[in-house]
């Protein structure tokens, strides 16, 4: 038997991505039809059904998941070579949390830049799920628990660690609380992630018309600043604020909790020096 067509499998990865042949003619840039005649012509050479037709959608066979995974890590091989052959090409597009990119990444982006001049480091601020093979990102920073999504690896970059903080005047009045559950009766600050809502769960003191409610970690954490609550934020992103002396800590979560901030990339994407460069950066920021 003759190997594949490379049109071919292109056409099967970005099937078995989406699992819909409209949306993976969209990613190619190609017709419907044409994702569909290569995906028949690829089974035909194969002898095998790789994909059960729905009436919405499509979904792998057991052979079609054990040979997406290896298409896919030769298509990323692929493009990382073609990738390192293009000379003087050392930009790396990393996508984060806006608050993480706001409160933690950009004021080091000048040492990254010192660090590794020849490296041209791009920020995309999202928190959305992410289809590498759709973008330019190579690398993402997702907050929460792993897995981020099929066929990605994760490495953790800093845990969670969740802390109470306000603003000095108020701290002060408050005094350090060895019990979050103290904190339930004043003016509270959370952002879309509901912190105070895990851990004050249940809790009868908890006016909930005196919490705050704000899109992002970032807004959360200047709302406290400036006296309007206690926020409760990971405490990597609250560093910067709790050194200056706008925020002071109340508390801080010391239990193990697989939450945390995590790099994120594709599954068995070739490695690139300057991502591998980025990725040891970070580590060495994260954990000093």
């Amino acid at each position: 038997m003759r190997n594949p067509n490379l049109n071919s499998l292109r056409a099967f990865d970005a099937a078995a991505r989406h699992l819909n042949f409209r949306l993976a003619a969209e990613d190619l840039n190609i017709t419907q039809g044409a994702v569909a005649q290569q995906v028949r012509k690829l089974e035909a050479e194969l002898g095998l059904q790789l994909f059960d037709r729905l009436s919405r959608g499509l979904a792998l066979t057991p052979q079609g998941e054990t040979y997406c995974r290896a298409v896919r890590k030769g298509l990323n091989i692929i493009d990382a070579a073609t990738r390192d052959m293009i000379p003087d090409v050392r930009q790396v597009v990393i996508s984060v949390p806006p608050s993480f990119a706001a409160k933690w990444l950009v004021p080091r982006l000048a040492a990254f830049s010192r660090a590794h001049p020849d490296i041209d480091l791009q920020i995309e601020a999202s928190s959305k799920v992410i289809n590498f093979a759709s973008t330019r990102v190579l690398l993402a920073i997702r907050q929460g628990r792993p897995p981020f999504g099929k066929h990605l690896s994760t490495e953790l970059l800093a845990p969670l660690q969740l802390c109470a903080v306000s603003a000095p005047e108020l701290g002060d009045s408050i005094g350090p609380q060895p019990d979050i559950s103290a904190f339930a009766g004043y003016p509270l600050v959370q952002d879309s992630h509901r912190h105070w809502d895990d851990v004050l769960q249940g809790s009868h003191g908890l006016d909930r018309r005196r919490v705050l409610q704000l899109s992002q970690t970032a807004l959360a954490l200047d709302a406290a600043a400036n006296g309007q609550g206690i926020a409760l934020a990971p405490l990597m992103l609250a560093e910067a604020d709790l050194a200056t002396g706008r925020l002071v800590e109340l508390w801080r979560d010391t239990g193990a909790d697989q939450s945390g901030f995590y790099l994120v990339r594709p599954e068995g994407s070739e490695r690139n020096a300057a991502v591998d460069k980025v990725i040891g950066w970070l580590l060495s920021q994260a954990r000093p």
